[in-house]
């Protein structure tokens, strides 16, 4: 079995698809395999389907979108010996769940690359990092779910999912300064810092990015767009700790050098190494 969710929804048993085309039982598949493995309750199914105003046929209209998922299902299995769709859309006690192997879900895959990328960036082990965090990140095809209507409990989960991708990506960009590759992530930072306009990792990525690059003016411009931005938007200053990267690139302070300083990041906000 193959499960995508980070782009379009696909879902196939030997090549074969099982993806509902109805709007409604496309979006409860979705929501059993962001939450594959759980028992979802009828509830929450409920108020994914129709938010505060179900229908009072609700529960028995799950019931007929849980058969055409199992139809589909059915089919699908059609040349796995001992396997039917009851086996994998379980019925439980006041809920339903799908049952599937970890490694058969993209989203499973990509998780276990980002752990690992993180743990090798925590051991200072920057090339590992690098390339196990790109590979999570060479996971996604699009936004997750971008083909299926979402309701508060699916729009909840992308939303998670984005911060996610989000914090991969920090993490990627932070390993490769780490090895010094201050050129090669510029222009990426410049897009990032653009389509997340208030998120300071990424600010305080591009400011040492530009400093290293020796465009320290261009560094300490990207500080005070930010500020202005934060100020108009939230009434907020840049935190202390992006303030001090700024002072310490006002300053020219020798610590912002990739060669003299080799080690992890110290924060996530002011760059050391």
């Amino acid at each position: 079995m193959r499960i995508e969710i980070l782009g379009s929804l696909t879902a196939t048993v030997g090549g074969k698809h099982f993806i509902p085309s109805a709007m409604k039982p496309r979006q409860l598949l979705a929501l059993l395999i962001a939450n594959s493995n759980r028992y979802v309750s009828q509830s929450a199914i409920t108020k994914e389907l129709w938010g505060t105003t179900p229908p009072r046929s609700a529960a028995n209209t799950v019931q007929t979108y849980v058969m055409q998922i199992r139809k589909l299902l059915d089919s699908a299995l059609a040349q796995s010996e001992g396997m039917r769709a009851t086996d994998v859309l379980v019925t439980g006690v006041g809920g339903y769940q799908l049952s599937v192997a970890p490694g058969d879900i993209d989203l499973t895959r990509y998780l276990d690359l980002a752990a690992d990328g993180e743990s090798a960036l925590l051991d200072k082990d920057y090339v590992r990092a690098a390339h196990k965090l790109a590979d999570a990140l060479a996971m996604w095809r699009d936004d997750a779910l971008c083909n299926v209507r979402r309701g508060p409990m699916l729009d909840t989960f992308v939303r998670e999912m984005d911060d996610s991708r989000t914090i991969t990506l920090e993490r990627r960009i932070e390993a490769e300064l780490c090895l010094g590759q201050h050129y090669g992530v510029l222009r990426e930072l410049t897009e990032l810092t653009r389509t997340h306009p208030l998120n300071e990792n990424l600010h305080s990525q591009f400011m040492l990015a530009l400093y290293r690059a020796g465009r320290r003016v261009q560094a300490l411009k990207v500080y005070q767009r930010l500020r202005k931005r934060m100020t108009e938007e939230l009434g907020l200053d840049p935190s202390p700790r992006l303030q001090q990267l700024q002072t310490a690139v006002l300053n020219c302070d020798r610590s912002l050098e990739f060669e003299n300083r080799p080690g992890l990041l110290s924060s996530r906000i002011l760059p050391a190494c």
